[in-house]
């Protein structure tokens, strides 16, 4: 029979794994959006949501980009979230309990890519 078959089983357990990647960290993008949604309701006129998020190949850390409105309270709202770390990755832990062993550790970034296409527009429209 040959060895023909190891290659695409090596191929075939990274693909699984990546797609397992994937899964997770769709979940974790869901589930922290409706974490900040639920936590900025009573801030009327703030808006914070889950641009994206990655998942470490071990699993054990989500780095998480935010898109925070209005933009000038970003950093205000990013310091305030990094500060509720801990309680936040809590109420993520009681969320996905069933689908994960362990809660990754959260890193909060904002994603800027927003920010960075209107200045793009406004320097191509000048």
């Amino acid at each position: 029979m040959g060895h023909c078959g190891v290659p695409y089983l090596i191929f075939s357990f990274k693909a699984m794994q990546e797609t397992r990647q994937n899964k997770i960290a769709r979940l974790l993008q869901k589930e922290l959006s409706l974490i900040f949604q639920e936590q900025t309701r009573a801030m009327h006129g703030v808006m914070v949501s889950v641009t994206r998020t990655k998942i470490s190949p071990d699993l054990s850390i989500c780095t998480a980009y935010l898109s925070i409105f209005p933009s000038e309270r970003g950093e205000e709202m990013l310091q305030n979230i990094k500060k509720n770390e801990k309680q936040i990755r809590y109420e993520l832990g009681t969320r996905v309990r069933y689908q994960l062993r362990i809660v990754p550790e959260l890193r909060f970034f904002i994603d800027d890519s927003l920010d960075y296409i209107e200045r793009i527009d406004e320097l191509l429209k000048k």
